[in-house]
């Protein structure tokens, strides 16, 4: 009777298979069957409707959306060139600082402070906090005579006027008026013409 029962699963077995199939193909396949493709077809036409009809709602909605998200790219896109021309400003006045500050202590020893500030490199200059290193400056501008000496101011010493010969009463021979002795002479002659 063993071998029999073995028997009898075995031929079991194969019919299954046979049959599981079927009804798979059955329940994959609904267009097979004419009756079940029709209701497979109305219920498609109705779920169709119906997200027809919400996406016919939730356009004015999606329009809003995108205005309002248009808008806020505007906004932001504004702040952002706002922001960009403020920090080209700031950088612009500290430049500006900066150059001034090196032209002031270069004033002293440099022939043209503006040399001294186009030579050098001002934003090193500047700390994080806009704090300028005047002795970092003063160091550099050291540095700057000692490789540039010919932008040095001449050492004249203190300048005197040169007197000019040539100007006034006794340079060119003719007297003026005022002199005390053309005034003598004016004096005796009119008290002889007297």
């Amino acid at each position: 009777m063993s071998e029999e029962t073995e028997t009898e699963q075995v031929e079991q077995q194969p019919e299954e298979t046979e049959t599981a199939p079927e009804a798979e193909v059955t329940k994959a396949d609904p267009w097979s069957d004419p009756e079940v493709a029709r209701k497979e077809i109305e219920k498609l036409r109705k779920e169709s409707a119906s997200y027809r009809t919400k996406a016919k709602e939730l356009e004015p909605l999606a329009k809003k959306a995108q205005e309002l998200e248009d808008a806020q790219k505007s906004e932001t896109e504004r702040l952002a060139e706002s922001l960009t021309a403020a920090q080209e400003h700031a950088a612009k006045a500290v430049r500006t600082a900066v150059a001034s500050k090196v032209e002031a202590l270069a004033a002293k020893e440099f022939a043209d402070p503006e040399d001294a500030a186009g030579a050098l490199d001002l934003a090193v200059y500047v700390d994080d906090d806009g704090v300028i290193d005047s002795e970092a400056i003063r160091r550099d501008l050291a540095d700057l005579l000692t490789r540039k000496p010919h932008w040095g101011r001449p050492d004249e010493g203190p300048r005197s006027p040169r007197p000019d010969r040539t100007q006034g009463s006794s340079g060119n021979g003719n007297r003026s008026p005022n002199d005390p002795a053309s005034e003598f002479a004016g004096f005796l002659s009119r008290a002889l013409k007297g």
